[in-house]
């Protein structure tokens, strides 16, 4: 065998998404785009701001000597300074440049972070259901991943987390909004989460970082906020990126923000510096760090994907589908009508509709619907998601 063991192994187990979306690819070539309903793929599609095409003409027009040279590997001094300064104001703490590292998105953001503070046999605790790549990061760094349960409603079990937490946990990672529940941890949530980290690390005598993954924390509804991780404790770092809040997923461009608090802050900071380079990301794509450092707080539409989770949750309601109305991000984590997820989304398949098995982000009996598609995707998926849930036998009662 060519390929290395374990990646043969990983093949086996790679992204249900990925998956799903391919399996589109081919149904699109049976029975066209408008007859087939894909979920799969969080792939925004609300465009991105008119105010982005402004400063993307700007930046490309503008003259810049040596403007496509090498730079500092942590990005750009006024994009990080650009970044700093908007994070200082929302985050309530005295965040400088030097302080944030501009990223290849959230995912190079988050291979860095765990390549700078693992030790081969360092364990990252994640909450379930999780982002399916997170173990991959983890191994990446010679680490592994620990799943810790949630409560029934996706909000996390601070009492089983501080249980998990061993000699051998050195991060605690969380995703909030969640993908794939879109969950939104609340402040007493996270002012938990904090103490524990704070009591465990003097027990244990050694730092536990708290790494919060936020790539969703400008897609939130119904007045709902994201707590300041930052603020809540001193250990943690935030990994995010503009690929949702601008819909530039396909850009790479994203952040890495530093705690002034952190143990160990110069240090770290210095060797996620050298990681970003290490590993190959080198630094984060010039042209899009010159076109954020003018678009903070800038973001698309929220309004769209709010006015698209309802129609969503209307349509299921009405067909007997059982979920919790998801508070950000732009996911519905559904419980399958029948035990077997894979089998269940196998029939929507039938359908011509694709969703994601929930036992791909560890959360069995549940798939996972990505509404972040045009209204007629929909609304014209809802006959087949009735079918599917009546030819199971489901007698659930739902609730949204």
């Amino acid at each position: 065998m060519g390929i290395s063991t374990k990646i043969n192994g990983y093949i086996g187990q790679s992204s249900w998404i990925r998956k799903m979306f391919e399996e589109g690819v081919r149904l699109r070539k049976l029975y066209g785009a408008e007859q087939v309903f894909d979920f799969s793929l969080g792939n925004p599609n609300v465009e991105p701001p008119a105010l982005f095409r402004e400063q993307l003409r700007r930046v490309i027009e503008e003259v810049r000597p040596g403007g496509h040279g090498y730079m500092p590997n942590a990005g750009y001094p006024e994009t990080r300074k650009a970044v700093a300064d908007y994070l200082r104001r929302v985050h309530g703490v005295p965040l400088v440049a030097d302080q944030v590292i501009m990223t290849c998105g959230a995912g190079g953001g988050l291979n860095v972070v765990l390549k700078t503070l693992l030790d081969p046999g360092d364990e990252v605790l994640v909450p379930s259901p999780y982002f399916v790549e997170y173990g991959f990061y983890a191994d990446n760094a010679g680490g592994r991943m620990v799943t810790v349960a949630t409560r029934a409603d996706f909000s996390l079990d601070l009492e089983a987390m501080a249980a998990a937490i061993s000699e051998k946990t050195k991060v605690i990672l969380i995703n909030s909004p969640n993908n794939p529940t879109g969950r939104v941890y609340n402040q007493a949530t996270i002012d938990g989460l904090a103490r524990i980290i704070g009591e465990k690390s003097r027990t244990l005598g050694k730092s536990i970082y708290l790494v919060s993954d936020e790539p969703y924390s400008d897609i939130v509804y119904d007045g709902v906020t994201v707590p300041s991780v930052l603020k809540a404790c001193a250990s943690s770092i935030v990994v995010s990126s503009y690929s949702k809040s601008l819909s530039l997923p396909g850009e790479r461009i994203g952040y890495l923000a530093f705690n002034p608090q952190l143990p160990d802050l110069a240090d770290v900071i210095s060797g996620a510096i050298l990681c970003n380079r290490i590993l190959g990301f080198v630094n984060a794509p010039a042209l899009m760090q010159r076109v954020i450092a003018g678009l903070q707080g800038v973001t698309v539409d929220i309004g769209e994907y709010q006015r698209k989770r309802d129609l969503l949750c209307k349509g299921l309601e009405g067909q007997g589908y059982t979920f919790a109305r998801p508070e950000g991000a732009f996911y519905l984590f559904v419980q399958s009508p029948i035990a077997d997820d894979v089998e269940f989304v196998q029939a929507l398949q039938k359908k011509r509709i694709l969703t994601v098995p929930g036992r791909g982000f560890g959360g069995p009996g549940y798939f996972r619907i990505a509404y972040c598609v045009d209204d007629a995707t929909i609304i014209n998926a809802m006959a087949g998601f009735g079918e599917a849930i009546r030819e199971s036998g489901s007698k659930r009662t739902p609730h949204c």
